[in-house]
């Protein structure tokens, strides 16, 4: 019993490292980005949204991510219309943000995408748990 039961102290001491208590008090970022096109199509936001899916998806530390388009039903004087697709991505922390935004396939996004952007706007903020 005591053989078996050593090695598992071991991994539980392992995880209160003060390393590994500092990266796990590190805040989730929330990366929010509103793209306004040239073209309002509901085409080129389709096309926006397959090229979100297809570069923006399966990074690494990535909690969450959703694309969309404007919701044009909810029209309450604080919603703001100024954009039309959307993406919602958390990365565990800003470290796992900045490996993300360098990328070559977050690159490859941008280079095909920009010419269809009117306006780009960007929320970063960190999270409480």
């Amino acid at each position: 019993m005591k053989k078996l039961f050593a090695p598992c102290v071991i991994a539980l001491a392992a995880l209160f490292t003060p390393s590994f208590v500092a990266r796990a008090a590190e805040p989730q970022l929330a990366h929010n980005v509103y793209f306004s096109l040239s073209d309002t199509s509901d085409a080129a936001k389709e096309k926006l949204v397959a090229s979100c899916k297809k570069y923006l998806t399966g990074h690494p530390n990535v909690v969450y991510f959703a694309v969309g388009t404007l919701a044009k039903d909810m029209k309450r004087p604080v919603n703001d219309q100024d954009f039309d697709v959307s993406i919602h991505i958390v990365f565990t922390n800003k470290a796992a943000h900045d490996t993300y935004n360098v990328s070559e396939r977050h690159k490859q996004f941008s280079e095909e995408n920009k010419p269809s952007f009117k306006k780009v706007r960007v929320f970063d903020s960190y999270l409480e748990p």
